[in-house]
């Protein structure tokens, strides 16, 4: 890539390479697989204290707020304002949890915020991960239950998966979460569009930009789809799960800074 620099291309190298040795990792998009947790029983959610903080500083909330209409939008946000420099880094949520730590801290380091869909069956094996997630500042919100298409689906099985997550983040949050986005598909058919405002989402969050990163084409690669297609206003589609996302966000969020847009949650891009 023209723009970047030969420190930029060997701290992307160094990235990957920390993570390509940590081990063998979970594709986000990938064919699911079997969560031994995705059949538990449903119980209360957790208390909502509030998480305990450094002396001096207000305590976050445990419960994140509930999906919110924003009035004038689609029922299908693709992108936000086009006159504000702010973008929305959203990510699916599945794949090893210590990848998604390290996309984490990348974006907190950055003084970024972002936007996580995460999968049910992810959240039945990590339940630790929704509770890091909103920690950070960050959204959270549903992919469906098995990340399966489920655009594909009848109306009672695309219920249950898009209700099905909704209860998983409900137990661990409190909230159902700030956002729907359907498994395996850019936008929801009209009937996953009516089922997950009937669960309690009045907008499907689609995205104007794809990294292409659950194709594995490398981190330079990753960054380039990002930037050759963001803009003021643009929700871009990246994934947990895969090196090539790690090794690219310090270079993509750097990019981001120097053209003076900065990466916020999907909620605040829209409201």
């Amino acid at each position: 890539m023209g723009w970047m620099t030969t420190s930029d291309r060997r701290t992307a190298l160094r990235a990957g390479a920390g993570i390509v040795a940590a081990g063998a990792l979970a594709a986000a998009c990938s064919p699911p697989e079997t969560s031994s947790g995705a059949g538990a029983a449903r119980g209360a959610p957790t208390p909502t204290a509030p998480v305990p903080t450094a002396p001096g500083k207000a305590a976050r909330p445990r419960v994140p707020p509930p999906a919110r209409a924003f009035p004038g939008q689609p029922a299908q946000i693709a992108h936000g304002p086009r006159d504000r420099p702010r973008v929305a880094l959203t990510f699916h949520g599945q794949g090893d949890p210590a990848v998604a730590r390290a996309l984490l801290d990348t974006a907190e380091r950055h003084g970024a915020r972002v936007t996580v869909l995460a999968v049910g069956t992810w959240l039945d094996e990590h339940p630790g991960i929704a509770r890091r997630i909103l920690d950070g500042g960050h959204d959270l919100g549903n992919h469906t239950q098995r990340h399966l298409d489920v655009n594909a689906m009848s109306e009672a099985e695309a219920t249950a998966e898009i209700t099905g997550c909704a209860d998983r983040l409900r137990r661990l949050t409190g909230s159902a979460g700030s956002w729907f986005r359907p498994s395996r598909a850019a936008r929801a058919s009209p009937l996953v569009e009516r089922l997950a405002r009937r669960a309690g989402y009045p907008h499907v969050l689609s995205y104007d930009v794809d990294s292409l990163d659950f194709t594995s084409p490398g981190a330079p690669a990753v960054t380039r789809n990002v930037l050759d297609g963001v803009r003021n206003g643009s929700v871009v589609s990246l994934h947990f799960g895969y090196p090539d996302t790690v090794a690219a966000l310090p270079v993509l969020l750097d990019e981001l800074a120097r053209r003076r847009l900065r990466a916020v949650t999907a909620t605040e891009l829209i409201g």
